[in-house]
């Protein structure tokens, strides 16, 4: 058995040495003289030894009550040292979750996962984390965030008629406690038990109206928006540009050439990952200068309201749709594409001009990226057509299929 005396007195030699207590209690002192108190034990028929700490941090008594505690595990049948590692994980779990606060997660996961996405995919996901989830569960500790708590978040996203953005706020929201849980500061995802809390979206395309005496009317309604002179702009863009509402809204003035009446969007804000020209029309290209002497000094073509440091909302030109009486039913942003797709399939433009003008996904991404000019030519004159159309719908003329190559 060893005293106080004893272990205080061992010196260093050249090799490093034991000195044995009971019951697999030893003190190993090193040649540099420290010395470290080990408990020597089997498990599952192999032997094994377990660190208590050094002396004289660790006295003899202390030493040996930490034995007592190994071996107390042992009658249980648990492994002291897998135990230790153990309580040792959670410790660190919990001192990481103690501030990991939903923000803090969801910004982290965010930085991991932008790189492979789209500028305007990213864009996209944190603008709706702000508007629509850190008010109410940003600075809350993710492991106190239960279901009901993400059910509000979403209803409140609900209320304001927008369904789409609900399920893709709930799906991000998921992610972010799946990664929380991999990350080992969160163990269970509440956005999992809303399955089946928003009904499925409906079968079809996006709503869009393509009767032409009601895009007329729709039309008409865009010219005598009252809001802001920036959306009402954007308003009547989107139905002569057909591009996606995100393309839309993070439009920058550095992507337009107005003497060459082209607007050509980088790949990385594409959803192809492609450039995409969009042919600029007589019409279009008067809305754009009389934009200019507001924004052009901007970086975006349509900025928030809060800052010109940003684009506008993602729900900007759908609020304004809503403002103007038209349901989610019955118009959205996406749905100017539908109605362009729509009308000049039936007036008989070439279709590949017309998905190239909608920039919908190459199949074979490395022929995507050379092929962003393919049909140009006739995709100027379609554009400069269709921008005519929608002026004769405007003002109530007869309505007559405009045919490939005819501008005006």
């Amino acid at each position: 058995m060893l005293t106080d005396a004893r272990v205080k007195a061992a010196g260093p030699r050249e090799k490093p040495y034991r000195l044995w207590d009971a019951t697999g209690l030893y003190i190993e002192v090193s040649p540099s003289g420290g010395k470290l108190w080990r408990v020597k034990y089997r498990f599952n028929k192999k032997e094994k030894r377990l660190a208590l700490g050094a002396y004289p941090e660790v006295a003899l008594k202390e030493a040996r009550e930490k034995r007592d505690d190994a071996r107390r595990l042992l009658r249980d049948h648990l492994d002291p040292a897998m135990v230790r590692r153990d309580t040792k994980a959670a410790k660190v779990a919990e001192e990481r979750s103690a501030g990991a606060t939903f923000r803090v997660i969801a910004e982290e996961w965010l930085e991991k996962n932008a790189p492979r996405w789209s500028a305007g995919t990213a864009g996209s996901v944190t603008d709706r984390l702000k508007a629509n989830v850190y008010p109410w569960l940003g600075d809350k500790p993710i492991t106190a965030i239960e279901a009901p708590e993400v059910l509000a978040v979403i209803r409140r996203i609900e209320a304001r008629g927008a369904p789409e953005v609900a399920r893709r706020v709930l799906q991000i929201c998921g992610q972010i406690f799946a990664y929380a849980i991999s990350t080992a500061r969160a163990s269970r995802n509440p956005a999992g038990d809303l399955r089946g809390a928003i009904p499925p979206p409906p079968k079809g395309h996006h709503a869009s109206i393509t009767d032409p005496k009601a895009i007329g009317e729709l039309l008409r309604a865009i010219d005598g928006y009252t809001g802001s002179f920036v959306v009402r702009c954007a308003l009547k863009l989107a139905p002569l540009t057909f591009v996606r509402p995100g393309e839309l809204r993070r439009a920058a003035w550095s992507e337009f050439d107005l003497d060459q009446a082209e607007w050509r969007i980088p790949a990385e804000k594409m959803k192809a990952r492609a450039v995409h020209i969009v042919p600029l029309s007589r019409q279009a290209l008067e809305i754009l200068e009389e934009l200019k002497p507001l924004t052009g000094r901007d970086e975006y073509l349509f900025p928030s309201v809060r800052t010109v440091a940003r684009p506008m909302s993602e729900n900007t030109v759908t609020a304004a749709l809503r403002r103007l009486g038209y349901t989610g039913e019955q118009m959205t942003g996406h749905g100017f594409r539908s109605m362009a797709s729509t009308l000049l399939n039936e007036q008989g433009w070439n279709r590949d001009a017309i998905e190239r003008q909608l920039a919908h996904g190459e199949r074979d991404k490395v022929r995507g990226a050379y092929n962003y000019a393919q049909h140009l030519p006739e995709r100027r004159k379609m554009m400069q057509a269709w921008a005519k159309f929608l002026d004769g719908l405007r003002t109530g003329a007869k309505v007559v299929s405009i045919r490939r190559g005819k501008g005006g």
